[in-house]
């Protein structure tokens, strides 16, 4: 299954012998010592901090910030807050903000604006919606405090208000958080380290941060989303450069300082090029997958879901993406390998070892009728690109009628929001990557949700699953919740919420003279340049 990558390689060296000239006409030499240059892996076409996409999460972690912080350690932290309390009961928790915050628009930050923000962002995050449930009243009776009143305890308030990736808890002015989380924001106006500069935004090429000079750290050890956030840049741009090979001759060259994610075949150059580092930031791992839509032929069919997850081969997905030189996982689960949560349990169904006439009998067997399943596969993400041809041959060599649609990944974010038919704008899948923060838990884990409507895109309604869940969220012990995430993974494999296609660890790579990257996520605050 190399195809995908040798196409990537082919296309990168052809572009690669056009650097200096044409290739890069936005791209100017880093001199600035005031001014860092990152190539983001992908286009940031949503804005919104409501939008599940990785490239969006890092554009909300510059500009916005959070109730709760994590640490490198996995312990939540107090942010924007002082501190808080809880009553003996544990049904009213009590949240008072540090002094001092203010939004860009140089608003105060106070208490109104937190509780609009939580209410815009629970309507969509899979931890939020969890913490919506068990909520009976938020409210803010003065400008510092926030107070929740429970229906049952909920141990986990801090930690789906500090969760760090898709989607976030962040906190906006009121005015904002009042538009519906289904109607897009275009105007950004956060409370972090850095404000977005709206007019030298140029879509598909450049998106440009600047340094709150009003923004106040918080006391303490910097550690992951945790602890003071620093800003040592005056400004931030984001180069958007999509073919890898331009990227990396840029990063050689010197005209950028950051490239996000290089392709896996580039890195080897990369380790042996002078005055560049190599570093993985999100060391929770990257877990590919395909999701179904479930309102639409041939995926609302539990059957045909389950031919296609006996088709998946994690090692053929995650070789098209490393090749067989990089590490990667081919036992991924539902649950991040390594996590509290992860198990065995149900992994037999992704043995990958089922013969291809076998499959296509069972398919015919299940009730596929030949109906076109409309496929976007996004071409400029190699890694996603990767996974997605694998993805087609594999439905394909099963007996799937796949209408690949080739596209770029923003228009992929945007169109797998849509509910209308396949035919009319629609789709019936497309494959992405998650990340080991988002799927960790049962709480934060997007893609297993099954409640129908506010489900992630795709919409399952699957019962079980959620029973399953609601049991974890309340179950408070580490044993229990052990077990439970067993039967979860189980009952998640049975119902094919999703095909899980393994995992790997992508590098990041910039200028040696950079320095204070963090590990987790990509983060721009705490880097600086050295002398």
């Amino acid at each position: 299954m190399a195809i995908a990558r040798r196409g990537f390689i082919k296309a990168g060296l052809a572009t690669a012998s056009l650097a200096g000239s044409m290739a890069r006409p936005s791209i100017v030499r880093a001199e600035a010592a005031t001014t860092l240059k990152f190539i983001p892996y992908a286009d940031l076409a949503l804005l919104d901090p409501a939008v599940s996409a990785f490239i969006t999460r890092n554009h909300a972690l510059l500009v916005y910030d959070m109730l709760f912080g994590v640490d490198e350690a996995g312990a939540i932290q107090p942010q924007m807050l002082e501190g808080y309390t809880t009553s003996t009961d544990g049904l009213t928790w009590t949240l008072t903000l540090r002094p001092g915050l203010k939004f860009h628009d140089n608003t105060p930050v106070l208490a109104r604006d937190c509780v609009a923000s939580i209410q815009r962002w629970w309507v969509q995050d899979a931890f939020g919606q969890a913490l919506a449930l068990a909520t009976a009243d938020l409210s803010a009776p003065d400008d510092k405090t926030i107070v929740f009143r429970l229906k049952y305890k909920f141990h986990l308030l801090p930690d789906a208000l500090a969760h760090p990736t898709n989607t976030m808890a962040v906190m906006m002015p009121e005015r904002l958080a009042k538009t519906p989380s289904s109607t897009r924001l275009t105007e950004m106006v956060g409370s972090g380290p850095f404000r977005y500069v709206a007019n030298e935004r140029v879509p598909g090429a450049r998106n440009v941060y600047a340094k709150f000079d009003g923004y106040v750290p918080r006391q303490g050890v910097a550690s992951f989303t945790a602890g003071p956030r620093v800003a040592h840049f005056d400004r931030v741009e984001w180069l958007t450069t999509p073919d890898p090979a331009t990227q990396v001759a840029a990063l050689k060259a010197g005209e950028v300082d950051w490239v996000e994610q290089p392709l896996m075949d580039l890195v080897p150059s990369l380790k042996t090029t002078k005055g560049i580092s190599l570093s993985v930031a999100e060391t929770k791992g990257l877990i590919g997958f395909l999701r179904f839509n479930f309102l639409f032929p041939p995926f609302d069919n539990v059957k045909i879901r389950r031919v296609a997850l006996k088709a998946v081969n994690q090692k053929e997905f995650m070789e098209a993406v490393v090749g067989t030189a990089a590490p990667y996982d081919a036992q991924t689960g539902v649950f991040t390998s390594g996590s509290p949560s992860a198990s065995k349990a149900g992994m037999e169904a992704l043995s990958g070892t089922h013969s291809i006439a076998d499959l296509k009998r069972e398919l015919i067997e299940a009730g596929y009728k030949g109906e076109k399943v409309v496929y976007l596969s996004p071409t400029d993400v190699p890694r996603i690109n990767a996974i997605a041809e694998v993805g087609v041959d594999m439905l394909r060599k099963i007996g799937m009628n796949i209408d690949e649609v080739s596209t770029d990944w923003g228009t992929t974010v945007q169109r797998s929001v849509n509910r209308k038919p396949p035919e009319s704008g629609g789709w019936n899948m497309f494959c992405a990557f998650s990340g080991g923060y988002d799927c960790g838990n049962p709480g934060s884990h997007q893609l297993l949700r099954g409640n129908g409507d506010g489900a992630y895109n795709g919409w399952p309604n699957l019962p079980k699953v959620e029973e399953l869940r609601n049991q974890w969220l309340v179950a408070g012990d580490p044993a229990a919740e052990k077990e439970l995430a067993a039967k979860l993974q189980a009952q998640v494999l049975e119902d094919v919420a999703y095909l899980p296609l393994g995992s790997y660890f992508q590098p990041t790579a910039y200028k040696s003279s950079l320095t204070g990257m963090a590990k987790g996520l990509i983060l721009f605050t705490g880097v600086k340049r050295e002398a």
